[in-house]
């Protein structure tokens, strides 16, 4: 894909969305078609269900004459690049198979399907586009060939993984997932979705879920992967979890040291303490920043004694996503404003190590 134009900002989580089921038709191995033009397929085996009768989530304003956001590549091209100071964008979908409960074998062919839609539909279409590789978490064999088969593209930089699986991503039944990734330079990205419940379950109410259930998900697969000694065994390969709020993360980095201290005798294969090993391998993205001022943000990255765990995201095309330039403003330190729009997000994916700054 050659370098890149001078890049300011690099946005870490936007979504495309298919505009139904039957647009993966052409991409789908025969064998499975009837489960969508027969059994009506769309999102019926996802994992635990989403009971609450939200309609939209989408900026209203991101409807324009190009159709529906994140449903055509001009429509996100007009959006993120004309509109805003987006230089560049790395696609996460909307589509988790991967925490289907059964029928793993049709989860995988989706997977692939989706892969195969994305670099054609929208890779492939516009440059300034970088996508995921989607799999199927439950099947890691399975999951190792989609990233071997479609890693060789040049706009992949990641390997898409629901937040909320079937256990807990320190186990190392994920081990060989983590090791194609390492294999082809590529971050191992979580995001929480419809099947993520909080602790306790499904709340009353969204309001609720929409505060509990990603930043408690990211919290319990960070510790697994901190206490099951994932970060050191895959030194080198980073981690990244989107869209899970910031302001947890030192409390919760110095809870895991303390109880480090405490119980070392427990996971002798815990070789460093865990805020150290977070700092090395560990990054979240910005959305939501809600009401977090710029004064405050700086804090925070005081608190963390680095300014190298957050990539900008805006969270596109949802209604609370954030804006670039109002999220962090001039009024921050130039270094810190560069280190979360673009810096980290050229640190952290070594497959964006030909986009210019």
């Amino acid at each position: 894909m050659g370098a890149a134009a001078p890049t300011t900002v690099i946005d870490s989580d936007v979504h495309e969305r298919l505009s139904g089921t039957d647009v993966l038709l052409p991409y789908l191995a025969k064998p499975w078609h009837s489960y969508v033009t027969d059994y009506d397929f769309k999102s019926g085996y996802i994992k635990g269900g989403f009971p609450y009768a939200l309609k939209g989530g989408d900026r209203l304003d991101w409807s324009t004459k190009y159709g529906p956001a994140a449903v055509s590549v001009e429509a996100m091209r007009h959006h993120l690049f004309e509109e805003s100071d987006t230089s560049l964008a790395i696609l996460n979908g909307f589509f988790h198979f991967s925490a289907m409960a059964a029928s793993f074998e049709f989860a995988t062919a989706l997977a692939s399907a989706y892969n195969d839609w994305q670099i054609a539909e929208w890779l492939d279409k516009e440059p300034r586009l970088r996508g995921s590789v989607h799999v199927v978490a439950a099947d890691p064999a399975s999951a190792v060939r989609e990233i071997d088969r479609v890693a060789a593209h040049p706009g992949m930089v990641q390997v898409f993984m629901p937040t909320v699986g079937d256990r807990q991503y320190g186990d190392p039944y994920y081990h060989p997932i983590y090791e194609a990734a390492a294999r082809h330079d590529l971050v191992v990205t979580f995001h929480h979705g419809a099947p993520t419940p909080t602790l306790l379950g499904y709340p009353r109410y969204f309001a609720e879920w929409h505060v509990l259930a990603a930043p408690q998900a990211a919290m319990s697969q960070l510790t697994s992967l901190v206490f099951n000694g994932v970060l050191d065994r895959f030194d080198g390969l980073k981690f990244l979890f989107l869209e899970c709020s910031l302001g947890w993360l030192p409390w919760h980095m110095r809870r895991m040291d303390e109880n480090l201290r405490e119980f070392s005798t427990e996971v002798p294969w815990v070789r460093r303490l865990p805020s150290e090993a977070v700092r090395a391998s560990v990054r979240l993205s910005t959305q939501p920043m809600g009401e977090l001022k710029p004064s405050e943000y700086k804090r925070l990255v005081e608190e963390l004694e680095t300014d190298e765990l957050f990539l900008f995201s805006s969270d596109y095309p949802h209604y609370d996503a954030d804006d670039a330039a109002k999220t962090f403003p001039e009024s921050l330190p130039d270094a810190m404003r560069e280190a979360v729009l673009f810096r980290n997000a050229l640190a952290t994916f070594p497959r964006l190590s030909g986009v210019t700054a």
